[in-house]
């Protein structure tokens, strides 16, 4: 049995509730397409380009995934979205990934483990990273097993390796891509070789918007981009066959055949 997934490349606003409203909207969008799973991007609660933060965080019964849990309710649909948390006793915020249920409960969360302090950015003077020893987050969904990460994780092969040994057949990037030279072309290289090298599945959803760089893609367990959005918000819904992991597992079998594992430090 396929899933099928709906990319949802938003512009999210500073704005909660007009984030609340833009992400439900996605939502909404992507599950009249048919999907199963709606994917959005980080910081889909609220985001600024110039550094979101404490100020926009909310608590996980806050405003944002009770509607959230709602709309998935309401349509059956599964959700992963990119949510700032407050922190209790600290002064940063958390940076994280939600998995919403399709019967409107939370089904588990990611917390961000590689901030993204390069480039010029210091994520990390506004947010706590998350714990490298934490349980990966990995459902399923369908019948298809899905790992997350989110955005700067992506650059950290070792991150995706310990989803696939959780046993993940597809890799979830919700980001917010910081636009700048060269990065829609790293995003797009990074998002093959994380698929190609995990013989997965990789559904990578960037922010659009002013800052970011959209160009939310899909690749397939060899590598291939099988779908590709442009740098503006839109949405696609895509069909993940877990057959083709196996399959694709069966001619190529080097998670078999490697040599190192990878340990939290």
């Amino acid at each position: 049995m396929t899933v099928r997934v709906g990319l949802a490349q938003v512009a999210t606003p500073r704005d909660a509730a007009a984030a609340a409203r833009v992400a439900t909207d996605a939502v909404e969008a992507c599950a009249d397409d048919g999907a199963h799973l709606v994917v959005l991007p980080e910081y889909a609660s609220a985001f600024d380009p110039r550094g979101t933060g404490p100020g926009d965080a909310q608590e996980l019964d806050g405003p944002f995934l009770t509607g959230l849990r709602r709309v998935a309710r309401d349509r059956s649909v599964d959700v992963f979205a990119g949510v700032t948390l407050t922190l209790p006793g600290e002064q940063r915020a958390s940076n994280a990934v939600v998995h919403v249920r399709a019967d409107g409960t939370l089904g588990g969360d990611y917390r961000k483990v590689h901030l993204f302090d390069a480039f010029g950015q210091r994520e990390s003077d506004r947010l706590a990273p998350g714990d490298p020893a934490a349980p990966p987050l990995v459902v399923d969904v369908g019948g298809l097993r899905l790992g997350v990460l989110t955005c700067f994780d992506l650059r950290f092969p070792e991150s995706a390796r310990r989803l696939v040994d959780a046993g993940a057949e597809a890799i979830v990037v919700p980001a917010a891509w910081a636009a700048g030279p060269g990065k829609v072309e790293q995003w797009t290289v990074l998002a093959r070789a994380r698929a190609l090298e995990n013989v997965a599945w990789l559904v990578a959803v960037g922010m659009a918007g002013r800052g970011v760089c959209g160009t939310s893609l899909v690749v397939d367990p060899v590598g291939a981009v099988v779908e590709r959005l442009g740098l503006g918000p839109a949405h696609v819904v895509v069909d993940l066959d877990p057959a083709r992991v196996a399959d694709a597992r069966r001619r190529n079998p080097a998670l078999e055949l490697r040599r190192y594992e990878v340990r939290p430090r």
